[in-house]
């Protein structure tokens, strides 16, 4: 998906999870973060990051941020757009998994209390609907010995957990039923979850993939012009 277009600056602090001072070298402005996550690793001042500008005079910070530059790579923090990211990749046919499906609804509500990213219809394989839920990913967890490795969650998610519990419910009921993580970020090969972090999340993702819940996980191009899936990576499921 393309970019609006961005301003540079430099990161001084990240802080109320929602808000941010950047200097942009002729001034500072708070601008909106929207990213409810701890965001380790992605906050470090004096960091290099782009913001994009709102043309809403509504608007009470007219800067939003989109990207930063950390461990000498850019990564997307913006948790709103990975489910575009997906639409597009899903219009366009880049995974395999799902390009038989000829429908494409965003934001389905599936029971009161819960909705879905998109549910997926009319597969020319003759495969049920589809019910599928985005995660967005930027959290590095390499090392020495499992170099280029991601995580998720980056802070506890009961909302992420519900979403789990209820693709395991649609899965039972006799939906195809699918979690793909959206990694913002191209320095990655591999991708595990964060049971440290969040152990309830781990366990119920284990359980939903041992009831046919498929789960995969696909790294993002990232320039400052636009973000685009471009390549699987290797999803680890917790033992």
């Amino acid at each position: 998906m393309d970019l609006p277009q961005l301003t540079e600056g430099i990161l001084i602090k990240r802080y109320k999870r929602f808000l941010a001072d950047v200097d942009f070298g002729d001034r500072i402005e708070v601008v909106h973060c929207p990213n409810p996550g701890a965001m380790t690793g992605l906050k470090t001042p004096g960091s290099r990051v782009w913001c994009s500008l709102s043309d809403n005079p509504k608007r009470k910070l007219p800067y939003t941020l989109e990207l930063i530059e950390a461990d000498h790579t850019l990564v997307g923090i913006n948790t709103n757009r990975p489910n575009a990211i997906a639409h597009e990749a899903l219009a366009h046919g880049v995974i395999p998994d799902f390009q038989s499906y000829q429908t494409i609804q965003r934001e389905y509500t599936w029971k009161k209390g819960t909705r879905f990213d998109f549910r997926l219809d009319d597969a020319t394989d003759n495969s049920p609907a589809m019910l599928l839920e985005i995660k967005n990913v930027h959290l590095r967890r390499s090392d020495a010995d499992e170099p280029d490795t991601v995580a998720f969650p980056d802070s506890v998610t009961a909302r992420g957990t519900k979403h789990l519990q209820e693709l395991i419910t649609a899965k039972t009921d006799g939906w195809r039923a699918a979690l793909l993580f959206v990694v913002q970020r191209a320095d990655s090969n591999r991708m595990v979850i964060a049971s440290d972090i969040d152990p309830v999340y781990a366990e119920t993702l284990k359980t939903a993939y041992e009831n046919g819940v498929e789960i995969m996980a696909w790294r993002c191009n990232i320039t400052l012009d636009a973000l685009t899936l471009t390549d699987k990576i290797n999803m680890v499921i917790p033992e």
